[in-house]
């Protein structure tokens, strides 16, 4: 099949028997649900550009596994130089969406777990890697987009999942059969999860041989039997069910998506299986995965910062002060920590280095310092943003008042006049434009959008202790002692 355009990717969804819960009550057409629909456009955009000659280099490339064009996002990293057009990519999508386009997640999960399953079959003797080959020649062949399930509720988090009061707290093998297995448990935060024709499911921690039972590792599809998710709330999210609303959601076409998925007894067949039991491979997926992801957050953080730059900027010009030294220097400030995070993702790729099974892997501990940044930058660079804007973002009324002809000054003037009158930009700039880029900062600041940029640059790919503790771990403290010592003369 060739690469799948936009509309065939949407149509393809409705096909699916996905179910999604909102609101206490089953979404029986979730594709246009107003809510969801924003963040099945974000998805659609990775499609639509892979269409686009002008975005060819970076959409699409040559599958390693069949020699076939593909999107980007179901590619096995072959060099250093797919490492960066990763993460060129990312950024490109961010200024495309300023939101989270979701496919991420998938992408990291095939590099983790190719090169892991390689590793298991190499000890054991197991066809891991055969089944992992062949189910994501099948994802590439049909353009699929497959959510990588990794985060799980984790319960009481200073017991190891076989020590958890409700065994459920981590997914889990509850049977095995001669054909398969048969699995409980959930994954919380699970990104893009019901946008996706199929999830990988991963362990989320190290485990230990009492752990063996939650050492698992496997694809099912987003329809399978006894599978269900429930739609995680946004800030601000139902604006976008308001009739009249579309200024005031602020980012109207595009949005993140977030949902807590259910495995209630779930089948999976053999061929699907990636890692059964063999405990001590549940942290070589998880280190992989998570350097893989903390990479991604150097491309598509960066470019939804781009967006936000440029918002800020016309925030300024619209407001009358772009002129004003101050508010070239907070923009300045913001450019600096936008391309800083940037220079990390690019050089973890650049630093990258062949695994035994044959894609490359990035520098652990540089994604892992792009990551720890990504805690930080992001708030700096909303903090200036709102700076600059100024308290409108916050206290503005909404596009119905700025719509009204409800009657209240003196003079005959409407709710609606009265609101143009007062929150008028500069000479030559129409409120409305004023109104559309204050609620856009907003989206992206505090609202829905804030979801997939400000709130997930904390805790997306793991929380910033996550991050140090890797970094403690890649960091070789004591070779660089062992380098003081050489040059200050000190013997053992």
């Amino acid at each position: 099949m060739a690469l799948m355009t936009a509309q065939e990717y949407i149509d393809s969804l409705r096909k699916l028997n996905t179910r999604v819960y909102m609101f206490g009550e089953k979404i029986e057409n979730w594709v246009d649900h107003p809510m969801i629909r924003p963040s099945i456009n974000c998805v659609a955009m990775t499609y639509a550009l892979a269409q686009d000659p002008q975005y060819a280099d970076l959409m699409t490339v040559k599958s390693s596994l069949t020699g076939h064009t593909i999107n980007r996002f179901t590619h096995l990293h072959q060099s250093t130089e797919d490492l960066m057009n990763k993460v060129k990519m990312q950024r490109l999508l961010g200024q495309k969406t300023a939101s989270c386009f979701q496919r991420c997640v998938g992408m990291d999960a095939f590099n983790s777990v190719f090169s892991t399953t390689y590793e298991i079959d190499e000890k054991y003797g197991t066809h891991y890697h055969e089944n992992f080959k062949k189910f994501l020649t099948f994802v590439q062949d049909n353009d699929l987009t497959v959510d990588g399930a990794m985060t799980d509720p984790k319960g009481d988090r200073s017991k190891a999942p076989s020590q958890q009061a409700d065994p459920d707290m981590y997914v889990h093998v509850v049977e095995r059969r001669e054909d398969g297995i048969v699995v409980c448990g959930a994954k919380c935060h699970q990104t893009g999860s019901i946008n996706s024709h199929w999830h990988i499911f991963m362990p989320t921690i190290s485990m230990g041989e009492a752990d063996k039972d939650w050492a698992v590792s496997f694809a099912c599809p987003t329809d399978a039997e006894g599978m269900y998710m429930i739609y995680g709330r946004q800030s601000c999210d139902t604006r976008k069910m308001e009739e009249d609303a579309s200024i005031d959601v602020g980012n109207a076409k595009f949005g993140g998506q977030e949902a807590l998925v259910v495995l209630d007894h779930v089948f999976i067949p053999n061929e699907y299986i990636f890692l059964n039991g063999e405990y001590e491979f549940a942290g070589m997926i998880v280190e992989r995965f998570a350097g893989y992801h903390r990479q991604s957050y150097g491309g598509c953080k960066v470019g939804v910062g781009d967006t936000l730059i440029g918002a800020a900027a016309l925030a300024a010009e619209y407001n009358g002060v772009e002129k004003a030294s101050a508010v070239k220097d907070k923009l300045i400030e913001m450019t600096h920590l936008n391309e800083t995070l940037f220079c990390c993702g690019i050089a973890c790729s650049a630093q990258g280095f062949k695994t035994k099974a044959g894609n490359y892997q990035i520098d652990l501990l540089l994604a892992n310092v792009c990551k720890q940044n990504v805690t930080r930058f992001p708030y700096e660079i909303v903090r200036l943003a709102e700076d600059i804007a100024g308290g409108l973002v916050v206290t503005m009324p909404s596009q119905t008042d700025f719509n009204s002809d409800t009657v209240v000054g003196r003079n005959g003037e409407t709710i609606g006049e009265i609101c143009n009158k007062f929150f008028a930009a500069r000479e030559g700039v129409k409120t409305e434009d004023r109104q559309r880029i204050m609620r856009f900062i907003e989206n992206l600041c505090l609202g829905a959008a804030a979801v997939g940029y400000r709130t997930e640059s904390m805790h997306g790919a793991g929380s910033p202790q996550a991050q140090r503790i890797m970094i403690a771990r890649q960091g070789n403290i004591q070779g660089k002692k062992q380098l003081a010592k050489d040059i200050a003369g000190i013997k053992d």
